[in-house]
Parts: C-alpha cells; sequence; structure tokens
C-alpha cells in the first residue's frame, strides 16, 4: 500500500485530527485515511468534495501550490471518468 506524506498542517488542522481521532478510537493516520477514502470514493465527487475539505481545514488561510495541484489533478481524472 502506498504511503502519504503531508507536511505544513496547520496547528489547528492537526489538533481537530486528533480530537477526531480520539472520538473514533483511531489513531490520526487511520482518521486520515477514513476521511479521504469517504472523501474520494464514496462521495465519487472527489475534487468538489476535496476541496470543501481543504476550504474547512485551511479556514480561509492560504494553503501551498501542492493543494492547488491537487485539486487540478482531482479535476483532470473527474472529466476523464
Amino acid at each position: 500500500m502506498p504511503t502519504l506524506t503531508i507536511k505544513n498542517i496547520p496547528d489547528p488542522v492537526h489538533n481537530a485530527l486528533s480530537e477526531l481521532a480520539a472520538q473514533d478510537g483511531l489513531s490520526i493516520e487511520a482518521e486520515v485515511c477514513h476521511i479521504l477514502t469517504t472523501v474520494c470514493l464514496n462521495n465519487r465527487q472527489p475534487a468538489a468534495s476535496l476541496q470543501h475539505l481543504i476550504k474547512q481545514l485551511y479556514q480561509g488561510k492560504a494553503h501551498g501550490p501542492q493543494v492547488e495541484q491537487l485539486l487540478q489533478e482531482r479535476r483532470l481524472e473527474a472529466e476523464n471518468e
């Protein structure tokens, strides 16, 4: 199974993930996996769902170019489905 490393997560986002993980009885890694699986596979609208999730997580703060690149890739994938 592939590994994903996410850098520069804002403290409030990490804290929220930690709280969600504790509530669900999961590790932070398992919680993130659950969130990504739900957004990417279950909603069937990954680009729009990811964009909404990113806006919630960053709460209006600017995000890096990696996020925009990921969104563009997901939009292309969605168009090709």
